[in-house]
């Protein structure tokens, strides 16, 4: 009993590690202006000191008056945030259904097809995807330059496309499904593409969610594409504005930051149970 108890105490208070920033932020986007400017004035004029001086926050959880004008100030009186929001959006979305659409199609030729060079090839995708993503930066700055299609959206939502952690996330999936399947499939007269999403789509439902749910965490918290591979700042994500948020701004920056994160929240807790299940079936593989 003792060591339950002090297993669920470690575990309570890492629990409680990781939501507090969350809870914190929720609070504070709910003060007024003036409680925001009174508690985090020092952020303001950090601007203002001396080399070597250091400034004092004035740490706050509960509000004194629950109120919404930060949300207000965020979605009406200053429609940037909105703007950059459906960048993000804009960004995003096409990222993770052609790289779904891509890794699945690429998963199903490396797992059931047996083409030649099939192994060796699967091998650099490994490789590949073992490289820090800065390696890959600038190649793919040189290739977007020479198809001219730098400052556009293009150039941030095809590198996201073609990405080789989905190709190997479902291919463990797709092992896992019996080869008697699509021989049965083949034997009823089913071809290659209806053997593909009669038979292993409907049992790699896991896996798909999986992958969806971390494609879209991944490139909505994307920074260094859009600073590298854009220059117009009104085509930037919402995440690279809540990093460029002044001062002045505290407030607006808490409630930007609660609606930044609603759209992964939400998304996760619509797929847990098969991102738990994916999570599950490719650790074992």
């Amino acid at each position: 009993m003792r060591r339950r108890i002090i297993k669920y105490f470690v575990l309570v208070c890492i629990s409680a590690s990781f939501l507090f920033p969350v809870l914190y932020m929720v609070t504070n986007s709910l003060m007024s202006s003036a409680e925001v400017e009174k508690s985090y004035s020092a952020i303001a004029d950090s601007s203002k000191l001396k080399e070597g001086e250091s400034f004092n926050i004035g740490f706050k959880l509960i509000p004194e008056r629950v109120s919404l004008y930060q949300y207000y100030n965020a979605l009406l009186r200053k429609p940037r945030f909105l703007m950059m929001f459906w960048n993000s959006v804009i960004v995003t979305l096409p990222i993770m259904a052609g790289q779904m659409a891509v890794s699945a199609l690429a998963a199903y030729a490396f797992s059931k097809l047996g083409f030649p060079f099939s192994k060796r090839i699967f091998f650099i995708y490994i490789i590949v995807m073992m490289m820090p993503f800065q390696v890959t930066l600038v190649p793919n700055y040189i290739i977007l330059k020479k198809l001219s299609l730098l400052e556009t959206y293009s150039a941030v939502i095809l590198p996201g496309v073609f990405s080789t952690f989905g190709v190997f996330l479902l291919r463990q999936f797709m092992m896992s499904v019996p080869d008697e399947y699509c021989e049965a499939a083949k034997i009823d007269g089913a071809g290659y593409l209806r053997t593909f999403t009669r038979v292993l789509l409907p049992q790699c439902k896991g896996g798909a969610a999986s992958l969806a749910i971390l494609v879209f965490i991944d490139n909505w918290n994307m920074v260094e594409q859009p600073l590298v591979f854009l220059k117009d700042e009104s085509m930037y994500p919402l995440s690279i504005f809540l990093s460029r948020i002044n001062g002045g701004e505290i407030g607006i920056a808490f409630a930007c930051g609660v609606f930044y994160m609603t759209p992964a929240l939400l998304i996760f807790l619509y797929g847990e149970n098969y991102f738990i299940e994916g999570i599950e079936l490719s650790g074992i593989k």
